[in-house]
């Protein structure tokens, strides 16, 4: 369950389960992944990285964004329901600036306007972990990691034998869904595979604006998501593994004024092979990646007096495909110090059709190093350093350095400086939309400082960040790089406190201060981001939850309509659940208690008051 790295805020969702929570919300040995080239104990990183378990995310929310916009530095703005194009935040960075993984498969989507993902249409269903690494990152993950890096892994057996879950799901809007997840641990490895579905009707997207009353329908989603991974010791030094996912769905949306109603047909596939060899004491681990996304995007334009399914179809085609492949050797020196070596080939496609047919590609590759070094039982450092050679822009060098210091067993003292660099996608550079082939890198610098503090009954922990970034790119009837740097920084305060064994306060506040390279506010950033809420266990077998998140003074994009209602705006979410045996649990989660009436993104509608009604087996 939740990790004290995790703070509180993890738990800050309609619904969680207090039992787990109670028993390991302050154990100190998790393991994280994403924070360098190879897993460290959480408590030997000196990065910030919040930590999702898979019981948090399959008991509550349909959408990760959904949980994942309750962490402290992390906010999303979307234009609508579920399925609709959704954008995170991190720090106040945008979504240009965040690297995700699954699986080890990098699914930012090569043909979108920006190098980004869109997290919609991700649903919780078949989820096993997250890791949400803060900072520039380039040293250990290249391009697109100026803000961090989401990293997610989908469902893994964890005990001998066979074992899975079983989830069903009903609420408002029409939202039916259902998820499965099977697998088989033995003692040479392990195989799993997660099946999904989920569809809705939502609600209109679009607050209607525009002379056309069809943009007021209900937008609705419907969506299939297949997981699968494994992996098998063929030797005692010898392992070898695979990764595969595939999403099929389609999504009404409201664009325009001027082309109100339109879907996208979207299909994603992703697979990663890998072996692990071990010889004379260096771990070497060997991979293939390759992820393909393509969008169909259908409008049908506003026509006076034209009934909208009589109206003509424009139809456009985006694809964006990846390949990779990558080598990492890592080796324990002395005891106290572990290095790591690594080299990456990366080739990126794009190819789009929008009236015209227009076809890109370019690649990269890179190397790099990363020492973790340990000289006391107190103190770890870490120094990381990346070389990458891209096709378009030649040579591009970024760096980390990382350290933790514990002066006793309760107190832990964080610091991280890092640089980054963001290379223009195909899109900016070749697209059918103000496209500037001499874009060059965007440059980035971030540091941070942390302390964490534990008491035999919660924690509490505050971290001050600011990010520079310079070279922007921007979108001014044209993509251009623009002079001057844009600057995000603020505090992070999180904490958590056992009132008694069965009821727990938790709690987080964000001020993020992001400014564009004018000194303007950078839009659609709340300045003050509070999030408060308490869990208890009723009795043995009902449990419950509150929590209240409150959003203050937000900016509107410039595309706004002059009545949007980006801003300020409380939401509170509760939820109950009641285990009706040792495997069973059925669940009631309400959503916007307060049916209060606000928008993330100008002009598009968010959800009002809604309920959800589910039952979750495990075996």
């Amino acid at each position: 369950m939740l990790r004290t790295s995790l703070l509180a805020s993890v738990a800050l969702t309609p619904f969680m389960f207090v039992p787990a929570l109670a028993q390991d919300a302050f154990a100190l040995d998790e393991i994280i992944v994403s924070g360098s080239l190879s897993p460290v104990a959480e408590g030997q990183t000196g990065a910030t990285v919040e930590v999702l378990q898979s019981d948090d995310i399959a008991t509550s929310d349909t959408s990760l964004i959904n949980r994942l916009d309750r962490l402290p530095g992390v906010s999303s703005s979307a234009n609508g329901g579920v399925g609709s194009s959704t954008t995170i935040r991190i720090r106040g960075l945008g979504p240009q600036y965040v690297g995700v993984r699954l699986d080890g498969i990098d699914i930012t989507d090569p043909a979108s306007l920006r190098p980004e993902f869109n997290f919609g249409g991700l649903l919780s269903s078949g989820l096993g972990r997250v890791e949400v690494l803060k900072g520039s990152q380039s040293a250990l993950y290249g391009s697109e990691a100026i803000a961090g890096v989401v990293n997610i892994t989908s469902f893994t057996p964890e005990a001998d034998g066979f074992s899975g879950l079983v989830s069903l799901e009903t609420g408002s809007y029409g939202t039916n869904t259902g998820s499965t997840s099977v697998g088989y641990r033995g003692e040479r490895g392990f195989v799993a595979l997660s099946y999904g579905t989920f569809a809705t009707d939502g609600f209109s997207s679009r607050t209607q604006d525009g002379p056309d009353p069809d943009v007021t329908e209900d937008d609705g989603f419907s969506q299939s998501t297949v997981n699968v991974t494994g992996e098998y010791a063929l030797t005692d030094s010898l392992s070898v593994g695979t990764a595969l996912f595939y999403r099929d769905g389609s999504v009404d949306y409201d664009l325009s004024r001027a082309d109100p109603i339109g879907f996208i047909n979207s299909e994603e596939q992703g697979v990663r092979l890998y072996a692990t060899w071990v010889f004379d004491g260096v771990t070497n681990t060997f991979s293939y990646s390759y992820f393909d996304n393509n969008r169909d995007v259908q409008t049908r334009p506003f026509v006076p007096s034209v009934p909208a399914l009589n109206r003509p179809l424009a139809i456009e085609n985006y694809r964006g495909t990846r390949r990779n492949l990558s080598y990492l050797a890592t080796a324990d020196l002395n005891g106290s110090m572990v290095l790591n070596l690594g080299a990456d080939y990366t080739e990126e496609d794009y190819d789009s059709t929008t009236g015209s047919r227009i076809v890109a590609t370019e690649d990269n590759t890179s190397i790099n190093a990363e020492l973790l070094y340990s000289p006391s039982g107190d103190v770890d450092i870490s120094t990381a350093l990346r070389y990458d050679d891209n096709s378009s822009f030649g040579g591009k060098v970024t760096g980390r350095l990382a350290g933790v210091w514990r002066p006793s067993d309760d107190l832990a003292v964080r610091g991280v400086i890092g640089t980054g660099f963001r290379a223009p996608s195909l899109n900016e550079r070749f697209g059918p939309f103000g496209a500037n082939p001499d874009l060059e890198p965007e440059e980035s610098l971030s540091l941070e400082l942390g302390v964490e503090q534990t008491f035999a009954r919660g924690f509490i922990k505050a971290t001050v960040f600011q990010t520079e970034i310079d070279n922007l790119i921007d979108y001014v009837s044209a993509y251009v790089q623009v002079a001057g740097t844009s600057t995000s920084r603020g505090i992070e305060v999180s904490g958590e406190y056992a009132l008694s064994g069965t009821m727990n306060l938790f709690g987080n506040y964000t001020y993020t201060d992001a400014r564009d390279e004018e000194n303007a506010r950078r839009v659609r950033v709340p300045l003050h981001d509070l999030v408060l809420g308490v869990d208890s266990d009723f009795t043995g077998r009902f449990s419950g939850t509150m929590d209240v998140r409150f959003v203050a003074d937000a900016l509107a994009s410039r595309f706004a309509p002059a009545d949007n209602k980006v801003g300020t705006y409380t939401v509170v979410g509760a939820g109950l659940s009641y285990d009706m045996n040792d495997m069973t649990q059925a669940y009631l989660r309400i959503e916007n208690l307060f049916d209060e009436d606000y928008e993330t993104a100008g002009g598009y509608n968010t959800p009002g008051r809604s309920a959800f009604f589910g039952v979750r087996a495990e075996f």
